[in-house]
């Protein structure tokens, strides 16, 4: 055993997707267009919010946040698995798959604490809506974005370190399309308790409390509108909560259960699989469910493309 310890492993193989060959290029196309919406949808958002004054409220802002968390999520692992779906090459370095984890903890931490931002932000603006202004000063949403990106860098931070302290042996090949944490420890010939402890009490930190805070949140506005029960409040509730809580389930349902929840049935295949709902299809849908939906974007999107046309028309 010894003599694997000393074994340095300079670089990693990813396997990338379970897809016969002759699917290869029609996968290759459908996650092609399913980045690219991803990208454009989240630049439009961020663009949309920056140039529109109208839109420089707590909710646009920590839309915006989320937005580029989005898209630099999905940016982590996306590019990579589109290069290794047309190459033959499938090694990553060991310095790049630390670093390519590091980033996908980070900006997947970031789109969990921004999402309990949100949810606050709506109950509020339902709950509360006399005395939104006050409770939603500038300086508590600059503190609700702030924080996100300060806890998020610690974070990831501490399971980088704590992975990097690992012993990696002959085998190098990651069945993945990513450098996940589970599938690196499995690699590993070191012992790897302490990583899983703090997996599991971060986890229950970054995940579990504020997968909670946001059902609380959503919750109380379903609660709060049926005191006073319409046919128009209820369609309202439900259209708000109803898409929302979808992504956040579809978000925090898959992470759980691959890192909080580990089964020993779960196959290589099924884990792929999860994790595609959360590194690629999330990031995608949010943009349609938060924001391109809303009647202020698409109110949005009219100004500012209206006023470019102005010059030409006059």
């Amino acid at each position: 055993m010894t003599g694997r310890n000393q074994t340095i492993v300079s670089e990693f193989l990813l396997l990338g997707l379970p897809i016969e060959s002759e699917h290869q290029n029609l996968f290759y196309a459908l996650f092609l267009t399913m980045y690219v919406t991803t990208v454009l949808g989240n630049l439009l958002i961020i663009v949309l919010i920056c140039l529109d004054p109208h839109l420089h409220t707590p909710m646009y802002l920590f839309l915006s946040n989320l937005s580029f968390s989005d898209l630099c999520f999905s940016s982590v692992t996306m590019p990579k698995l589109l290069q290794d779906m047309q190459s033959q090459d499938l090694s990553i370095p060991y310095a790049g798959c630390l670093t390519q984890m590091y980033f996908f903890l980070f900006f997947g931490d970031l789109e969990s604490f921004l999402l309990v931002a949100m949810a606050y932000d709506r109950y509020v603006a339902i709950c509360f809506p006399l005395h939104y202004t006050t409770v939603m000063s500038p300086r508590l949403c600059l503190f609700l974005v702030v924080l996100p990106w300060i806890l998020t860098t610690f974070h990831a931070m501490l399971h980088t370190l704590l992975m990097a302290r690992l012993h990696f042996c002959d085998d190098n090949v990651i069945p993945h399309f990513f450098c996940d944490m589970s599938a690196l420890m499995k690699l590993s010939c070191s012992d790897t308790r302490v990583n899983e402890l703090v997996i599991f009490i971060t986890g229950g930190l970054i995940l579990v409390i504020p997968f909670l805070l946001i059902i609380t949140s959503y919750t109380r506005i379903v609660s709060s509108i049926l005191k006073f029960p319409s046919v128009r409040g209820i369609r309202k509730a439900f259209s708000t909560c109803g898409s929302h809580l979808t992504v956040v389930s579809l978000f925090y349902g898959t992470v759980i259960g691959l890192y909080l929840c580990p089964s020993a049935n779960n196959s290589t295949v099924k884990e792929t699989v999860m994790a595609m709902m959360y590194t690629v299809v999330t990031p995608m849908l949010n943009p349609f469910i938060y924001s391109l939906r809303n009647r202020d974007m698409k109110g949005a999107l009219g100004r500012v493309f209206w006023k470019k046309k102005t010059p030409f028309s006059l």
